[in-house]
């Protein structure tokens, strides 16, 4: 397989993120106008890039965050399994103590390897796994396209990351996020390497 390099964003601010509300694949949120700004700035910062393909999520708060991109005409493909982990019940709430505890607990477990403990009415990262693979395996077959961008959620990508640099699952914690993070990835046609991690400086203008 030929070489490819990865951008890889998790999308701007929403006001749930504001907020404290639980989100996951099963809320539809927007950008807020904080998370429009940090787009925009990725975009004056990276609009230079020769990007070939643009994927996302399902999700229009991935759509808005590259907005710019796809209006410079760039090819767009949504994939469903790159969707935000389900967290079940728990979307579309405010973070309880009681539900911070919970949380807390479920992330615990997945740190001590208990990675198919599933979120109650949700996804557990081994069930992100598997309907995340044939979307890494459709846009790793597509030879022609070396230079990507993808948008995508939180803790899907700390779950892509691991799968990608081959490390186990329970350790996607120590891939650290914020909205409109970059990470830039470099395959070699057998192995990937990180060039960037939880990049911010496109964003140093809005602080």
């Amino acid at each position: 397989m030929t070489s490819k390099k990865i951008y890889l964003i998790r999308h701007g601010q929403t006001d749930y993120n504001l907020q404290n509300i639980v989100q996951g694949s099963g809320v539809d949120t927007d950008l807020n106008d904080r998370g429009r700004a940090q787009a925009q700035a990725f975009f004056e910062t990276y609009k230079h890039i020769p990007f070939q393909k643009v994927y996302t999520s399902v999700l229009k708060r991935t759509h808005q965050s590259v907005k710019r991109f796809l209006e410079l005409g760039l090819p767009h493909e949504q994939l469903a399994g790159l969707n935000e982990i389900s967290w079940g019940t728990k979307e579309g709430f405010k973070v309880s103590p009681s539900e911070d505890e919970y949380y807390h607990y479920m992330m615990k477990q997945w740190q001590l390897g208990n990675t198919s403990l599933r979120i109650e009415g949700g996804e557990s990262p081994e069930d992100v796994i598997v309907r995340m693979t044939p979307a890494v395996n459709h846009i790793m077959s597509k030879t022609n396209e070396e230079l990507i961008l993808i948008c995508m959620h939180g803790r899907a990508i700390r779950i892509l990351l691991t799968h990608l640099l081959r490390y186990p699952l329970k350790s996607m914690d120590m891939f650290e996020h914020e909205n409109l993070c970059l990470y830039v990835l470099n395959y070699t046609g057998s192995v990937f390497s990180i060039e960037r991690y939880n990049d911010r400086d496109h964003l140093r203008s809005l602080s």
